[in-house]
């Protein structure tokens, strides 16, 4: 199989910009190929942005940057309090928001959602994203949900079970006000890793999956 990858040295650093409309996103559609990252790349430098996190959600999301960036170089985790669920309601002020990321922080990758997620506020990062980042890789990943939006991704990240468990471990530890809810589970976690791993006969039988729309080669 053809294998794209950073065109750079592990030694050189690697900057990826992270977005998430909520506490957990980013967590769950992209922390296993984050933390693959930051075992590549040991100079990497990771922008980690929630759009929208407030009172409890807000240190559960903190918390949970802090272990998933533990080996990056350089990291900056910034948390917004745009009302969850109205984020369609709020463009003017979240373009905004992009432009003055886009002013700082120059990414190699841009992680962000998918965008014919069903989820509004998901959809309104993606859109901004592509508005913004013009000459940027960016891959959208999934987030498993009632909606039942999964599509068929056509860009996947293999990941050791070790990466995996300490994924799934994390998202455990530090969301607890989401274990009571009937998805968040480690079985649902682990079935879409090995789902994903399956669809691209992965050697490790785990993967995360993107959908990524422009590759220049």
């Amino acid at each position: 199989m053809f294998q794209l990858r950073l065109d750079r040295p592990s030694q050189v650093p690697c900057k990826v910009l992270c977005l998430g409309a909520h506490s957990d996103d980013i967590e769950i559609g992209c922390g296993g190929t984050l933390l693959r990252l930051l075992a590549m790349y040991p100079n990497a430098e990771v922008w980690w942005v929630v759009f929208s996190a407030v009172g409890l959600r807000r240190r559960e999301a903190r918390s949970s940057a802090k272990a998933f960036l533990a080996r990056a170089s350089k990291s900056r985790v910034i948390l917004k309090n745009f009302r969850e669920s109205f984020l369609p309601f709020r463009g003017e002020e979240i373009k905004e928001f992009f432009e003055e990321i886009k002013a700082k922080f120059v990414p190699d990758v841009v992680l962000t959602h998918y965008r014919h997620d069903l989820h509004q506020d998901h959809r309104v990062v993606s859109e901004f994203t592509w508005n913004t980042f013009r000459n940027h890789l960016i891959l959208e990943y999934e987030i498993p949900k009632y909606d039942g939006d999964l599509g068929v991704p056509n860009t996947f990240v293999s990941l050791d079970v070790e990466v995996c468990r300490q994924k799934v471990d994390n998202l455990r530890r530090h969301f607890a006000s989401q274990r009571s809810k009937q998805w968040f589970t480690e079985d649902l976690f682990f079935a879409l890793l090995r789902l994903r791993g399956v669809e691209s006969n992965s050697l490790t039988k785990y993967a995360e999956a993107f959908y990524c729309r422009k590759n220049v080669l």
